[in-house]
């Protein structure tokens, strides 16, 4: 929105620095912080007095969370959610249609996300929406995520996947791009959503993928970066970059909440709304296999509950004492502090080699 501020400008004033998208990223994400700091305690106390009984804990989870985490309120993805949006409001280029398509999709599987966690503690019982209904509706958003950006991607590119590391290879899916994009989209959601299990786990490595995103983001709307790195130039996505900043302040002042012993969770109002972020950035910027590389965690996380499942149906045995994986390290005596940290480091070395694909070619 302040963007506009910039036909104010005469070339040499401040309301030329509106111009720059590195100047409106800082901005969303000091504005998004304070946003979070600010409305943080106000939130967590209105849901504490909504939520009598907090967030409902698993019975068949691990042992120590029914003591210490009973009472804990969730749908602390409100604050995320608001901080975000608010940000990229105010700081973004609105005619943008990436930013947009990614909103679109924020708030879209944010309102899932809200529906879920609603059912929950009204109910009083961890069983929210049904699976069915959430994949059905989080479905019917990717598709018109996917189709939206499939129509404003280059021509060169529209419809074809790139591939990371080698230089100037497209595989043409046609129409089976729009399938594949709802899949990365709703993947991401619902690994994101596995990941959240642990306080502080989940928003750190959401916050460290988004930053990644980011700056592939900005590097891929510029055609000058784009011509050096030999990537796939997708103009007017580095407007993504200010999103992703807003997403990052708006975790940090949420973390500051959520950090062990968490006074609020994020619920699934936040963890299916940034998982669902994160896939429709990828999908914007043509980076959809980088991202299963930069949130290797979330795919890990994925996995061990669909092998665990897979598995058990099989031969009636478990591969692993409790899905998703975190659990399996608590079972094995690990501390969450231990847990939630050694993932994080992980998170960020995948991200550093989500990197690096920019730069081998």
């Amino acid at each position: 929105m302040l963007y506009w501020l910039t036909g104010l400008s005469d070339g040499g004033d401040v309301f030329n620095l509106f111009r720059y998208i590195t100047f409106r990223a800082g901005a969303a994400f000091f504005t998004a912080l304070v946003f979070g700091f600010v409305f943080g305690r106000p939130l967590i106390d209105l849901l504490r007095r909504r939520q009598r009984n907090g967030q409902p804990i698993r019975t068949d989870g691990p042992e120590g969370h029914i003591i210490a985490k009973a009472g804990t309120p969730t749908m602390g993805g409100l604050l995320i959610l608001s901080a975000l949006v608010f940000s990229t409001l105010l700081w973004a280029r609105l005619d943008n249609p990436y930013v947009w398509m990614v909103l679109f999709v924020t708030v879209g599987f944010g309102l899932i996300g809200f529906a879920d966690d609603y059912s929950k503690v009204t109910k009083n019982s961890h069983a929210g929406l049904s699976g069915k209904a959430r994949l059905a509706i989080g479905f019917a958003i990717a598709a018109a995520a996917s189709i939206w950006a499939a129509w404003h991607h280059p021509p060169d590119l529209s419809y074809n996947l790139a591939v990371p590391v080698f230089k100037n290879v497209l595989l043409h899916l046609g129409y089976f791009f729009i399938p594949f994009a709802m899949f990365v989209i709703v993947g991401a959601a619902n690994a994101v959503n596995l990941t959240d299990g642990l306080d502080g786990l989940a928003i750190m490595p959401v916050m460290i993928a988004a930053g990644t995103l980011g700056v592939i983001a900005y590097a891929v709307g510029r055609v000058d970066f784009t011509d050096y790195l030999e990537v796939h130039y997708v103009p007017g996505t580095g407007e993504l970059l200010i999103f992703t900043a807003g997403l990052i302040g708006g975790g940090l002042g949420f973390l500051w909440y959520n950090a062990p012993p968490a006074a609020v969770f994020m619920g699934d109002t936040g963890s299916l709304a940034l998982g669902g972020a994160l896939g429709a950035i990828a999908v914007a910027i043509k980076h959809e296999l980088v991202l299963g590389i930069v949130g290797g965690l979330f795919v890990v996380e994925a996995l061990s509950v669909i092998i665990q499942v897979l598995y058990f149906k099989r031969t009636g045995k478990r591969v692993f004492l409790m899905a998703p994986i975190h659990h399996h390290f608590e079972k094995r005596g690990w501390a969450e502090p231990q847990i939630v940290i050694r993932f994080w480091i992980i998170s960020l070395i995948l991200a550093l080699i989500g990197l690096a694909t920019l730069k081998l070619r």
